[in-house]
């Protein structure tokens, strides 16, 4: 920014927080704002528009002119403030500053410049700011990506030789080829000889869900293990048979507890009712 323009902008400082301060509370309408104290969002404003103009103050351009505008952006991000309070309040600050900067000047050209300067320097903090909160939220996103990975498909073993696996949720391809791996390494560890998948917590079951569930019954079966299919409600019966699927390969069940008592018998062990 030119020596001179920014002089200018310091010069009127006061009259530029003024104005954004007076300006800047139209803008709380985000319900997640709404639970904020008068006093936590009039403290945030006055040290968002200080940190903005501190921007001004450092005139080398180098990695550290922004460093406490992000440092200031990464504490709203986690105090979950939104995104569009940085961009509003961001716009408005630009307004508010061309038209307080253009009083004083009777100079057409140097208004175009004052314009095109004040514009680059906002321009500038916005792609900062937003990449700040790109780079958050994709952060955010994978870390709950894999966690969820890591909870989704856990294969739990109930008694000697039978292990669970409870489905939930969507499944697709990307989620079935982490459900195969965990079903294969859990088998072989837990060393079950029958491992019931229960569907009863997948919303939809289609052709690929099936095509995935059947791969998943051939696989353990290639490791020496049977599969059994259970949770299978009335409606999910009724979609696989209207789309022709095939699951004969492998035994079914309605319910969890009936897929437990068949597991049961086919490693030649039943329930049984003790007698007082």
């Amino acid at each position: 920014m030119d020596s001179k323009i920014r002089e200018v902008i310091l010069q009127n400082k006061e009259e530029i927080i003024t104005q954004w301060l007076k300006e800047i509370p139209k803008f709380r309408m985000e319900d997640s704002l709404q639970n904020i104290t008068d006093t936590m969002y009039a403290n945030t404003n006055r040290e968002f528009v200080d940190k903005l103009l501190s921007t001004v103050q450092n005139s080398d351009g180098d990695e550290h002119e922004y460093g406490s505008l992000t440092l200031f952006t990464e504490r709203l991000i986690q105090l979950g403030w939104p995104l569009n309070y940085i961009t509003r309040g961001l716009q408005e600050f630009r307004k508010i500053t061309v038209l307080t900067l253009a009083k004083n000047d009777t100079d057409y050209y140097q208004s175009v410049e004052l314009l095109q300067q004040i514009e680059n320097w906002i321009d500038e903090i916005v792609n900062l700011l937003v990449n700040e909160y790109s780079g958050s939220w994709e952060n955010t996103v994978f870390l709950q990506k894999m966690a969820l990975k890591e909870l989704s498909a856990p294969l739990i073993p109930v008694v000697d030789s039978i292990s669970v696996m409870p489905l939930i949720g969507t499944i697709d391809t990307e989620r079935a080829k982490h459900i195969m791996e965990n079903l294969l390494q859990g088998v072989i560890e837990h060393r079950s000889e029958v491992v019931l998948i229960d569907i009863t917590g997948v919303p939809v079951v289609d052709t690929m869900v099936a095509h995935h569930i059947i791969q998943a019954s051939e696989a353990v079966r290639l490791v020496g293990a049977t599969c059994i299919l259970v949770g299978i409600r009335p409606e999910i019966a009724q979609t696989i048979v209207n789309l022709g699927i095939d699951l004969s390969k492998f035994p079914t069940k309605s319910t969890l507890k009936k897929g437990i008592e068949s597991a049961l018998e086919m490693t030649k062990r039943r329930i049984v009712e003790l007698e007082d």
